[in-house]
């Protein structure tokens, strides 16, 4: 077997790859898919807080998976929530911290969240910040009595889209839907 130093990129063009199972996949998959998160034609900011909004990417209700950028929109927090799942995030602009943590994430900068931690985010950048997030499973949102105040999960995420997208004559993307 050849040892790969680097993926092949010597040619533009499609090629067909064997694949035993093709023509299940062309039956059952629901097809790899581009979302445009630059501008408002496939998503649109939805207001998260007074001072924050989602831009919904993808729901999978299979996984209990949801993507989505969150913006702050300047200096600010979103309170301490307990994630039961695996958090992905990417900064994009501005920056952010935890008050449980001593880094400071800059754009460019992973942040790995793992079930069973709560943390409180916190952005001090004048222009605030953006954050690719990748999320599966509920994120508990506690009040400052540490007082359950909601579960957010994929029907939540879905529902927070959707409802907006309802009441400003928005057409619901099925592109966002995996």
């Amino acid at each position: 077997m050849a040892i790969m130093k680097a993926p092949p990129s010597d040619v533009k063009e499609i090629v067909e790859v064997p694949n035993n199972y093709r023509h299940l996949v062309e039956r059952l998959s629901p097809g790899g898919r581009y979302i445009d998160a630059q501008s408002d034609d496939d998503s649109p900011w939805v207001p998260f807080g007074d001072n924050a909004a989602i831009k919904h990417l993808s729901f999978d209700v299979r996984s209990n998976t949801f993507s989505n950028i969150l913006w702050v929109k300047g200096p600010g927090t979103i309170g301490t929530h307990l994630h039961r799942g695996n958090i992905v995030m990417v900064c994009l602009e501005g920056s952010v911290r935890y008050l449980e943590y001593e880094w400071v994430a800059s754009p460019g900068g992973l942040i790995l969240e793992v079930p069973g931690e709560s943390h409180t985010l916190v952005t001090e950048h004048p222009d605030g910040v953006k954050l690719f997030g990748w999320m599966t499973g509920p994120i508990e949102f506690y009040d400052a009595n540490a007082v359950l105040v909601e579960t957010a999960d994929v029907w939540w995420y879905i529902n927070h889209y959707e409802s907006y997208c309802a009441e400003n004559g928005i057409a619901i993307n099925p592109k966002l839907y995996v």
